[in-house]
């Protein structure tokens, strides 16, 4: 008789939820979003945000440096290296910070924190070449800058968001070569072509990155669009001119992301005209309309915390929304939401200076550091924002908590989260081996 076995089985348990995950997802989807995942370790781990979800959501470590309702706030989800990014809106100012909050929910400040740290090692393997002294060094100044971003605000120090004017570092001459080279002109060029009709979307052009709607999905997006979508604008519609929300063109949007890759996406050319708050001309506005699904930390709660959960958001459209409000560091006015059947989508400009920072042209690990240090402030200052959304009687609350359980004891936390970061970047590239071996048998992937 063959002896009872657990199902402790490491590999096994992420192939199945890697095929769970992805269930739903086409066969074409599916293939391309593989493919993604093996592109290398830190694409897998980005692509694969519910295994980290799995594997820290009862990690015990919280309780040493939080895990208590008074360290809690608006959680970006799925913080990462490659999250961080040049972006700007309809003021065409450029900054640096993290745009993306697809993921966001409310828990313990360390599950962004670690997510991060992980991303940092796995990018610094991978992109900067840095040797198992620069990584630890790296991992230091990220956590230490956070922690001195807390501690300032409990100070009453004001914050400074990373704009062309204040970035330091390598962020200098990225912001100046994203400013000279990125424009909302270039951004339409990009995407539009422009005839004696007007202005459409290049799905001719660009196929694979834009295709046509058919015609009962483009009759329900543009209802969706004028009936539900500008009712959740406030006060913004109101300070528009009358045509300002007039759809011009609407084309699916193709090959975007890697986690969400498969969810639906659309973009929505609406004629604009005039800032709505500085009342000068300004071209078309590009809306991003995305599919929303609950976040990979959901999926953990009891039923108890799922219900408070749907009480607070009646669906992901207002969770949505409601965490970029709280956390982003300048709100999107064109943010809102709106439905297709019983699919909820956020909707957002597309920003025309969306750029990624190319780790991978960093000449040493100095520059890394430098970089990294930016990042630590800047998830800092949206766990600030964050709660203080949740926390109003009492707006320094979160950070004066964090910064007690660190108190005296920052250089044991550093050694937590660092060990952390390292070994769980070394469990990803064994989870990504195992995927690559069984899903994409034959492929060549980096060394």
């Amino acid at each position: 008789m063959p002896q009872p076995l657990t199902r402790h089985n490491r590999p096994q348990q992420v192939l199945d939820a890697i095929d769970a995950a992805n269930a739903s997802l086409s066969d074409a989807d599916r293939e391309a979003k593989f493919a993604k995942l093996a592109q290398s370790p830190y694409r897998f781990f980005r692509g694969t945000n519910h295994l980290y979800w799995d594997d820290v959501w009862h990690d015990w470590r919280f309780a040493l440096f939080g895990g208590l309702p008074e360290t809690q706030t608006w959680l970006q989800g799925d913080a990462h290296a490659y999250n961080f990014g040049a972006y700007g809106h309809h003021d065409d100012a450029v900054r640096y910070g993290m745009d993306d909050f697809d993921d966001a929910l409310i828990g313990d400040y360390q599950y962004d924190l670690w997510r991060l740290a992980i991303s940092l090692v796995l990018d610094a393997r991978e992109n900067v070449g840095l040797s198992r002294k620069g990584i630890r060094k790296a991992l230091k100044k990220l956590l230490e800058s956070y922690h001195d971003e807390l501690a300032g605000h409990v100070r009453g120090e004001a914050p400074m968001a990373v704009t062309l004017e204040t970035a330091k570092g390598p962020l200098a001459p990225f912001l100046e070569k994203v400013t000279r080279k990125e424009s909302r002109a270039k951004m339409l060029d990009k995407w539009t072509t422009l005839d004696e009709d007007g202005r459409r979307f290049a799905v001719e052009e660009r196929p694979e990155k834009l295709a046509r709607l058919p015609a009962h999905l483009s009759s329900q997006l543009r209802k969706a669009i004028e009936e539900e979508y500008c009712n959740t604008l406030s006060g913004a519609r109101a300070q528009a001119e009358e045509d300002h929300f007039r759809i011009k063109d609407m084309a699916r949007r193709l090959d975007a992301g890697t986690g969400s890759l498969g969810l639906e996406r659309y973009y929505v050319l609406i004629e604009g005209g005039r800032r709505l708050e500085h009342k000068h001309e300004h071209d078309d506005v590009i809306l991003d309309v995305k599919q929303q699904t609950t976040p990979e930390g959901w999926r953990k709660m009891n039923a108890a915390e799922k219900r408070a959960w749907r009480a607070a958001f009646p669906h992901e459209g207002t969770r949505h929304a409601a965490a970029f409000s709280a956390i982003a560091e300048h709100p999107d006015i064109y943010l809102g939401w709106l439905h297709l059947g019983d699919r909820v989508f956020s909707v957002r400009e597309r920003s025309p200076f969306k750029e990624d920072f190319p780790t991978h042209k960093l000449d040493g690990a100095k520059p890394y550091r430098q970089l990294v240090k930016q990042w630590g402030r800047i998830l800092a200052r949206e766990h600030l924002r964050g709660a203080r959304a949740l926390n109003q009687d009492d707006p320094a609350r979160f950070a004066r908590n964090v910064c007690e359980r660190l108190d005296g004891r920052l250089e044991p936390f550093i050694e937590v989260v660092s060990t952390l970061a390292v070994t769980y970047a070394d469990c990803v590239a064994q989870d990504y081996r195992v995927f690559v071996d069984a899903c994409m048998p034959g492929y060549s992937d980096n060394p």
